[in-house]
């Protein structure tokens, strides 16, 4: 089942490919293969919806792949795979539907890259390798490069170049951490591997550890972004087209926090330990920095790029906190940044379609014109500002309150910096819905059926993890007890 959820967009990129020249017959069967891999998913989804006993793995498959090196083809699913898989699926659905007119050339390859993307995600979700999980890291960054070089906007060179150099720069620590890893433990045991469950646990001196996860961490921490290694995200989200900044946003920033929380800290627990003041230093300096930057900008795109940044700080230092508690709202967060900065994005994008502009200062007067489209952008705007109800206020307040108890100064800090994200979103609302209509907006249509039919289920996403986030905790509880008690249970103050 794992293997069919990974390849079978693959195989749809594929077909896209031999499509190419015919784009109607590449976008449905595009889509028909993105909606077969969601429904799979999803069958999983409700099969799952119990709580998961401590260390339990909900599927795992395991066949030995390159003999000489001892690298398996080992996947593995647990609750917190499986949303972030759950995740994957619905965006890769909605980036069809998002391109299905704004992306009229070379429709075949756009879908060949996109589908090969969704494929590359699911593995970093997926494998349990060490070797598997580089190879499909890897491959994430192929088809960014060409989404975002090809079919972008009026920078997209620069913003590709700069993607890519900050990418591989990552990908090159990480390969020299995995290999140093893999040759320590196996001149230690005689057995050389990259399983995770073997790896786990190994002893170190003090500085190979730390040596080792700062790499790791690093490279991470490009792909989070974390400061003051964000600049290559904002040029990236203003250049790519809208659903390269939906995969952007919601898949690619959570597999560096995935990474962190499956493979850094278990690892390496005793440098994970000593990071923390440093990993809640950066997250604090990112929400505040980039709440900052964010509120300066009148590119509606680049500012919500820049608020993403901030939303991710957050995650950063749930993370580093490192009990049940925060690591619990931390991989909610990622769910619902996902869910809520993706749907801003892909509202932005409408609204671009229609007027060709993303200044705020040519906007205001929209929800006069285009009633439905504005209660969509009020909803979104007001779950990504953590109001009660809706789904990002359960994940920040998780965060917070397990921050509080062992370290209240950064938890009172981090809420100070929430404070910032409610002014900028404010200001986001007030000049784009309200106001005096501008007179070229006057023939506006509002949302078409495919439009609606994107934002509905975000919608009601964001409405039932807000309402009722116990089936999605539930899923997390066993897993996290799992890894959270991995050699780091020490860090955890909280029963």
């Amino acid at each position: 089942m794992l293997t069919v959820i990974i390849f079978l967009p693959f195989a749809g990129a594929i077909a896209a490919l031999a499509l190419w020249r015919e784009p109607k017959m590449c976008r449905r069967m595009s889509l028909c293969v993105a909606l077969a891999d969601l429904l799979l998913v999803t069958s999983l989804f409700f099969a799952a919806l119990r709580p998961c006993p401590a260390g339990s793995w909900l599927l795992l498959e395991d066949h030995s792949w390159i003999e000489s090196l001892n690298v398996r083809y080992s996947l593995g699913l647990d609750g917190i795979s499986l949303l972030l898989v759950l995740l994957t699926a619905l965006l890769g659905v909605l980036s069809i539907l998002v391109s299905w007119k704004q992306i009229d050339e070379k429709v075949g390859l756009f879908h060949f890259f996109l589908l090969s993307m969704q494929a590359g995600v699911m593995g970093v979700f997926l494998a349990t390798d060490l070797f598997l999980f580089y190879l499909f890291w890897e491959l994430q960054i192929i088809p960014m490069f060409f989404i975002i070089g090809i079919w972008g906007h009026a920078e997209r060179i620069f913003a590709t170049v700069k993607f890519v150099m900050f990418s591989i720069a990552g990908s090159l620590l990480m390969l020299v951490a995995l290999v140093s890893l893999y040759i320590l433990h196996g001149q230690a045991t005689g057995h050389y591997t990259f399983s995770l469950f073997m790896l786990t646990g190994f002893p170190m001196s003090k500085t190979a550890e730390l040596l080792i996860f700062s790499a790791f961490l690093l490279a991470f921490a490009i792909k989070i972004p974390v400061f003051p290694v964000h600049t290559w995200l904002p040029d990236a989200h203003t250049e790519a087209p809208t659903a390269g900044s939906v995969i952007l946003a919601g898949l690619l920033l959570k597999t560096g926090a995935y990474a962190v929380l499956r493979f850094a800290f278990p690892l390496f627990p005793n440098a994970a330990f000593a990071s923390v003041p440093f990993l809640i230093a950066v997250g604090l300096i990112g929400l505040f920095y980039a709440s900052w930057i964010a509120f300066a900008q009148r590119d509606m795109k680049r500012l919500v790029a820049y608020s993403s940044i901030a939303h991710m700080g957050l995650i950063v230092i749930g993370l580093a906190v490192w009990n049940r508690i925060t690591v619990s709202g931390a991989v909610l967060q990622m769910i619902n940044h996902g869910i809520t900065t993706s749907a801003l994005f892909i509202l932005v994008g409408m609204l671009d379609e229609r007027t060709r502009t993303r200044d705020l200062s040519e906007m205001g007067g929209i929800w006069t014109r285009m009633p439905i489209f504005s209660a969509f952008f009020l909803l979104f705007a007001m779950s990504s500002i953590g109001l009660p109800g809706l789904n990002n206020f359960i994940g920040e307040i998780l965060i917070l309150a397990g921050a509080f108890a062992t370290h209240p100064g950064a938890a009172v800090i981090a809420f100070g910096g929430m404070v910032v994200t409610l002014v900028y979103i404010l200001r986001l609302v007030q000049e784009t819905l309200y106001g005096v209509p501008r007179r070229e907006f006057a023939e506006m249509c509002d949302l078409s059926g495919r439009e609606a039919a994107i934002l509905v289920p975000l919608a009601l996403a964001v409405l039932a993890i807000g309402f009722y986030p116990g089936p999605v905790l539930d899923l997390l509880q066993g897993p996290i007890h799992s890894i959270v008690g991995v050699g780091v249970g020490r860090m955890a103050a909280l029963p």
